[in-house]
């Protein structure tokens, strides 16, 4: 009997049991990076990217940040005053409730814990930062700088945050440094050294 010197099975053998390797249905192995996986879909990236912006060069984060301030202050322009403290509360828990699901499908599609391109977290971080804060030029630059500031430096606990599993941390962190934010804002206006 010829036994074949690869498989050490004779010609008659089964070979159905043998591993086969992966393929992605064109005949060839999955692409680098993409772990045997799919795609990510277009809704998770283009969430995740905040429309695209994520893939902004220099900081898309703050690119992120700067366009959230720019379309809460544009909402808020027609949003009665008495109404803009829930409409901040549910803008952040929708941007958070979907930026999770669409962040973990970009972790687990790249293999990167927290792609820089992923950046619907500082957008629900911003809108955080931003709640029942009131409508001028001053508090809500006030409201980025000091957002950025904790999103980059990440005091304690936030760093903490960042181990929580996939879009879980990627979102956790940046909502932490928004309310941190958001803490020292209305300290800010308690006392007098922003208008309220």
């Amino acid at each position: 009997m010829t036994v074949n010197a690869q498989s050490g099975l004779g010609p008659d053998a089964d070979r159905s049991s043998l591993p086969v390797a992966p393929q992605d249905g064109t005949g060839t192995r999955p692409a680098a990076g993409t772990h045997g996986q799919s795609p990510t879909p277009l809704w998770a990236r283009t969430i995740s990217t905040f429309f695209g912006i994520g893939r902004l060069k220099l900081g898309p984060g703050t690119w992120a940040s700067i366009a959230t301030v720019v379309l809460w202050a544009a909402a808020c322009s027609v949003i009665p005053e008495s109404n803009r403290t829930i409409a901040g509360i549910v803008a952040a828990s929708v941007a958070t409730l979907i930026g999770i699901p669409a962040s973990t499908r970009i972790v687990r599609t790249t293999g990167i814990k927290d792609p820089s391109f992923v950046v619907i977290d500082e957008v629900a971080g911003q809108l955080v930062a931003l709640i029942a804060v009131p409508l001028s030029w001053k508090t809500f630059l006030v409201g980025l700088i000091l957002f950025r500031i904790f999103d980059i430096l990440k005091p304690f606990p936030i760093r903490q945050l960042e181990h929580l599993p996939d879009g879980i941390g990627i979102m956790m962190d940046d909502l932490g440094a928004g309310i941190l934010a958001l803490m020292i804002m209305h300290l800010f206006m308690h006392f007098g050294l922003l208008i309220r």
